[in-house]
């Protein structure tokens, strides 16, 4: 099962980027061009929003079924003084519940805006933010190694 989710959890983060990168243009141009928020942005903030709770939900059930949770919270060394304990224990999932904050702060902010621009630039600013806080605990080095298959 854990490596399942692993590998679910894993992957989720490439449509997440993907998402993200997509709503970041559109909103970019939407905001510094007369475009219309439609439909077709609502469901891509939508499924960028959501994406990122399906991939948070498999990454809380995998917080309580990794090894690494055992070893943070039921083994013999603290968890502060284990970088790749605390990376998993601490400041990955902390950030990544700051990037799902300011993701769907933006998507709430446009939805309440009354102009166009002004749903653009709510979306702009708040998921360029989850973007940067999401890319900062990817583990795109030495710990993401450890999980390939």
């Amino acid at each position: 099962m854990y490596n399942v989710l692993l590998f679910a959890h894993s992957w989720l983060r490439w449509v997440v980027l993907i998402l993200a990168l997509i709503n970041i243009y559109k909103s970019f141009a939407g905001k510094n061009g007369n475009l219309v928020y439609g439909k077709s942005e609502k469901g891509l903030a939508a499924a960028f929003v959501g994406t990122l709770h399906l991939t948070f939900v498999l990454g809380l059930i995998l917080y309580f079924v990794s090894p690494y949770a055992y070893q943070a919270f039921g083994g013999s060394e603290s968890v502060m003084k284990n970088a790749t304990l605390r990376f998993w224990a601490v400041e990955h999932a902390f950030v990544m519940v700051l990037a799902i904050a300011a993701a769907s702060i933006g998507k709430a902010k446009a939805k309440k805006a009354a102009t166009d621009p002004e749903k653009f630039k709510a979306q702009l600013i708040f998921f360029s933010i989850a973007l940067v806080l999401m890319l900062s605990r990817i583990p795109w080095g030495e710990a993401g190694r450890l999980f390939r298959f």
